[in-house]
């Protein structure tokens, strides 16, 4: 006999959704130092052989993120993110094919604050990737920095995320049969900066090494644009010149992350804190730009595929803006 469960209540739904994302945003805020205090702790108390056995374990597979990472698909399917999902919510759009006997190189705009779209759509089955794109596989590239972390690294891989290099990159775009996505969040750490509700400023207009990635691999780029993105956090005033920008390109260029000073609402109150607006994200992918390979390609050549990048993403942008409620006067700036 097939045992029914009565549905949720609408107001145990929301604290729920609420609390998923509060799990999220201090998984990152906080989990990763919480594994570190973890890994040094257990070596000071009986437990100490699993600290000895994981940095064994570890240094053997420390090429790991670089090799396509290792997903585990209970993780990438857990109802915590369909929570997360519906809290804003988040929605994945497709506007044309992707041939699974081909792999591909998406360029995700923009990042945001902490690229929560980025996230639920590439490194979860929570908007249904797998369904929207039957037979490919994401990946979503991230500074290697956070896979030096004992114990973060492997929940980081098990959503599918992998290093952001070179040879991360190439090992995904080289796999035989196709059917691989590799998402990069081209704007990076600098560009979480600049945002900030009605933003439509990206870091792009030299950014150009994805492109030239795509031309030695003969990988399709694929543009990408979340509209909402920059709209889950208010960011404390930091103009190009100002003291805080300074301090923050300081701390980006030392640590190889930036620390925006974001707040939004708070878990009981919805003045101040640090858990991001119910505003919705939607995730619309453009189609792909075909590119010719060419082992070393000259500059001419990544100036006018970037071009045409630029372009199509643009296109993308205005074909779209009007359903997610962004004014007609608004168009995409490049920095």
């Amino acid at each position: 006999m097939k045992i029914k469960f009565a549905p949720l209540s609408l107001p145990l739904q929301r604290r729920l959704q609420t609390a998923s994302v509060v799990q999220w945003v201090f998984s990152f805020l906080g989990l990763a130092q919480c594994c570190i205090a973890l890994f040094i702790g257990l070596l000071f108390t009986r437990f100490w052989l699993l600290s000895a056995l994981y940095a064994a374990w570890w240094l053997t597979d420390r090429d790991a993120p670089s090799r396509g990472g290792r997903r585990i698909q209970l993780l990438r399917n857990s109802v915590v993110w369909r929570y997360m999902r519906d809290y804003f919510p988040v929605t994945l759009v497709k506007t044309a094919e992707l041939d699974p006997r081909q792999n591909y190189l998406m360029g995700f705009h923009p990042h945001g604050v902490l690229a929560v779209g980025a996230f639920l759509n590439f490194c979860t089955e929570a908007s249904g990737f797998s369904t929207v794109f039957p037979g490919i596989t994401p990946h979503l590239m991230m500074l290697s920095l956070w896979f030096r972390v004992p114990f973060f690294r492997d929940y980081l891989m098990g959503g599918g995320l992998v290093s952001s290099d070179k040879e991360s990159a190439s090992h995904v775009l080289r796999r035989p049969g196709g059917g691989n996505l590799l998402t990069i969040i081209v704007g990076g750490a600098q560009e979480a900066l600049d945002a900030r509700p009605g933003s439509c400023t990206l870091l792009l207009k030299n950014r150009k090494g994805f492109v030239r990635v795509a031309i030695e691999h003969g990988t399709p780029l694929v543009p990408a644009f979340s509209f909402g993105e920059n709209d889950l956090f208010d960011q404390v005033s930091n103009p190009k010149g100002s003291w805080l920008r300074r301090i923050q390109h300081r701390l980006q260029q030392v640590m190889g992350i930036s620390l925006p000073l974001f707040h939004a609402r708070g878990i009981f109150q919805y003045s101040f804190g640090l858990v991001p607006y119910r505003r919705p994200i939607c995730t619309v992918v453009g189609k792909p730009i075909p590119v010719q390979k060419k082992h070393k390609p000259s500059e001419e050549e990544v100036d006018r595929v970037h071009q045409k990048y630029l372009e199509e993403l643009c296109k993308l942008f205005e074909e779209h803006k009007a359903k997610y409620n962004i004014p007609e006067d608004s168009h995409l700036e490049f920095i």
